[in-house]
């Protein structure tokens, strides 16, 4: 079997070491060799107890490959951890803990359509290898009120062999939604990373938030799923649609963003066929991409470069994905590579009087 990273340290250990992230960390010329030193230990905790979800990730991700053929189903599928930022986050603005945190390991299945999401999730409930949790997250017929629209649901692993009973129970969240809902989920982050704003979360610009929120009404209409509550109706969000992109030049922003991503230099290194991918996206919009052929040197790799992002202060974003062809990371990760064409396309399809387009 090939070799995943296993927990080193106690739960105990894991806990602690969450309620520490979950506190703001200094950083600078005064930080003492000892208080450097506990960083770094805490780093080490978080950071092994993240790369124990490998396993469990990539058996998610099989099985859920394994449905879609199965049911002849087209569509694109990847998995990745949480980064370190977000899970700093996560833990400081919620009460979950490190130890419980559900979406530690992510998968994601971008579906050509509706009807291709609700049928893999059917299978999937029929029959799965790990036990789904009790509790979905359907945000596609529940929206999210910023509009955002996918359906979530934890897994938790379920060892086969004995080999893998250490990974017993780890949770692993999946997130499945269409090729349209994918391209909003993109182009949120693409805008806010070349803005600097944080308009995921909520922060930012109110008319891009906006103009996301009636995007994605527009979006459930011409998928036939409900509509965010309190959204105007279908005349109304044109008509503000356009204001808006008149005001702060949406589809013109959108364009640039498109262009100048796809000359932002982009590197990739590679030593031979590999699936592990570190995408590094840095303050001056290069984006860099070094291919591993094996994940534990994909983690060291992360695990090093997130250590420096955190001590120095820098404005980096570092991830590591799994796929099967490296072509796959601009398809499912467009946000990194201003992949915001069909989004740009929509508004401007909207804006002019159509449809979105499917």
């Amino acid at each position: 079997m090939t070799e995943y990273p296993r927990l080193k340290y106690s739960m105990q250990a894991v806990r602690k070491a969450g309620d520490r992230l979950a506190k703001p960390m200094q950083f600078g010329q005064d930080t003492t060799a000892g208080q450097y030193v506990d960083t770094m230990r805490i780093f080490s905790i978080a950071n092994n107890w993240r790369d124990s979800h490998f396993l469990p990730m990539r058996s998610v991700r099989f099985s859920v490959g394994h449905h879609m053929k199965a049911l002849r189903l087209k569509g694109d599928i990847a998995s990745r951890p949480k980064r370190l930022a977000s899970i700093c986050r996560k833990l400081r603005e919620s009460t979950t803990n490190l130890d419980t945190m559900n979406d530690i390991g992510g998968c994601r299945a971008i579906m050509p359509d509706i009807y291709s999401v609700r049928l893999l999730l059917a299978s999937m409930r029929d029959k799965f290898p790990h036990e789904i949790r009790s509790r979905e997250f359907n945000y596609i017929d529940e929206p999210k009120p910023d509009g955002y629209r996918s359906h979530h649901i934890v897994l938790q692993y379920r060892p086969r062999t004995a080999e893998t009973e250490a990974f017993q129970g780890r949770r692993i969240e999946l997130q499945v939604r269409t090729t349209l809902q994918h391209s909003w989920a993109t182009a949120v982050e693409a805008v806010g990373l070349f803005r600097r704003q944080d308009l995921k979360h909520g922060n930012g610009e109110q008319d891009w938030l906006r103009l996301f929120q009636l995007m994605s009404a527009e979006f459930a209409q011409v998928e036939q799923c409900p509509i965010p509550v309190g959204v105007p109706d279908h005349d109304d969000r044109v008509r503000e649609l356009r204001d808006i992109d008149r005001r702060i030049g949406a589809t013109t922003m959108l364009e640039y963003i498109a262009n100048i991503n796809s000359h932002s230099g982009s590197i990739v290194q590679s030593t031979g066929p590999a699936r592990h991918h570190l995408i590094q996206y840095s303050t001056d919009r290069n984006v860099t991409i070094e291919s591993f052929r094996t994940i534990l040197l994909g983690a060291l790799k992360l695990t090093d470069l997130e250590a420096k992002i955190a001590l120095r202060g820098l404005d980096w974003t570092a991830v590591l994905v799994e796929v099967e062809k490296v072509e796959k990371l601009v398809e499912i990760y467009q946000n990194y590579f201003g992949g915001v064409s069909l989004f740009a396309r929509s508004l401007k399809s909207i804006c002019s009087g159509k449809a979105a387009l499917e």
